[in-house]
């Protein structure tokens, strides 16, 4: 069996690490056009679409799919079980908890934290990642508790804490994140690149 399955034109950097299946899994699968910089490491049962660009360090946990044009900075973790979206943007040491899903045109600025247990004292509870909706904005060094969901096209301010679902085209601000309408400046949608 293949230890990876490569599109064409992909750059993988000789530190990279492309991890090899074990029994039941699937090689790692990264579309055409992709790089994967040094320090990085994609588990099997990885599915990656097209133009993918991975920063210095970042890990890849099994089980995740990752559509087109996406970017996956450095030193930022997606851990296992997770899906995201088309032009999904994490930047510098984001943290993705398995059981997320994030969806299209989605930005996570640099260290914000997503978070998948109510119950964070090792006790045996069943993780529940947040679901990110389409063209969201997440601050850096915001944090997003478990189950939460964000709606479409809303902005999460950078260090907030949010502890509840966030409506669609809202801004959530503070901590604990309070919901305001957007301001005129930040229009639903306008997710940066």
């Amino acid at each position: 069996m293949s230890k990876r399955q490569l599109g064409k034109n992909c750059r993988i950097a000789e530190t990279a690490d492309i991890l090899p299946p074990e029994s039941g899994q699937s090689p790692a699968r990264i579309g055409a056009d992709s790089i994967v910089r040094a320090g990085s490491v994609v588990y099997p049962d990885v599915v990656v679409g097209d133009r993918f660009q991975a920063g210095h360090n970042a890990v890849i946990r099994e089980r995740t799919t990752i559509g087109h044009d996406c970017v996956v900075g450095s030193q930022v973790v997606v851990d296992g079980q997770s899906a995201l979206g088309d032009e999904v943007r994490l930047r510098a040491g984001a943290y993705v908890p398995s059981g997320t899903t994030i969806g299209d045109r989605v930005c996570v600025g640099p260290r914000a934290v997503l978070t998948n247990d109510p119950e964070p004292l090792g006790q045996e509870v069943e993780l529940a990642g947040p679901t990110i909706e389409d063209d969201v904005t997440i601050g850096a060094n915001a944090t997003v508790l478990p189950g939460v969901t964000v709606g479409e096209g809303s902005f999460v301010a950078a260090g907030a804490v949010v502890t509840e679902d966030v409506p669609p085209s809202t801004l959530a601000v503070g901590t604990p994140a309070k919901h305001r309408p957007l301001p005129e400046q930040l229009p639903a949608g306008s997710v940066p690149q």
